[in-house]
């Protein structure tokens, strides 16, 4: 990779830098492909482990949100945010306490938000028919709704699985990504 003389020097310096830790994003990317084969290996066990990743932060935000009510008493608005933190508070330990019931509202609801952005994606491709590309908006808006049906069809025995599925592609999108920007950097 060639940096043009035009570049300011920061972006050279940043460039330089990042070269020399070429082989860190390769090992981060090996290490995120071995996790996400571990993952696809065991998705039950991958889709408990998202469940509670959830969990914990809903748990966290709602404590926050709990504080963030004591400290805001004078708006007016206290038992709102003190309702608020409670609710984000009870469903977070609920997910700790129950992961199979919430790995199967999180399902249902990653189905549902799949089907709404598919079915948005083709009315918004199909709005923007004379302009150059409608047709791959179309396109991913009739993979994604497709995507969420299937979800929805299955639903909730593959709330079992579903969960850990995306977790472990993700993990494998995210290492091989991370192994071609180390080697690019190499380069």
């Amino acid at each position: 990779m060639t940096l043009p003389s035009e570049m300011p020097e920061v972006l050279k310096d940043a460039i330089g830098d990042a070269r020399s830790k070429w082989g860190w994003f390769v090992a981060l990317g090996v290490l995120l492909l071995i996790f996400g084969g571990i993952a696809f290996g065991n998705l039950f066990i991958a889709t408990v482990a998202s469940v509670y990743v959830v969990g914990s932060l809903m748990l966290m935000a709602g404590v926050i949100e709990i504080a963030h009510a004591f400290g805001v008493k004078s708006w007016g608005n206290f038992f709102w945010w003190l309702g608020s933190g409670l609710l984000y508070a009870i469903a977070g330990f609920l997910a700790f306490y129950n992961p199979l019931l919430a790995s199967a509202v999180l399902t249902f609801l990653l189905a549902v938000s799949l089907v709404a952005s598919g079915i948005l994606r083709l009315w918004l491709g199909f709005k923007s028919k004379p302009a150059a590309g409608w047709g791959w908006l179309v396109a991913a808006g009739v993979v994604t709704a497709l995507a969420g049906l299937i979800i929805a069809l299955g639903w909730p025995v593959n709330s079992l699985w579903v969960l850990g599925m995306f977790l472990a592609i993700d993990l494998i999108f995210q290492g091989w990504t991370f192994i071609a920007f180390g080697l690019a950097l190499r380069k």
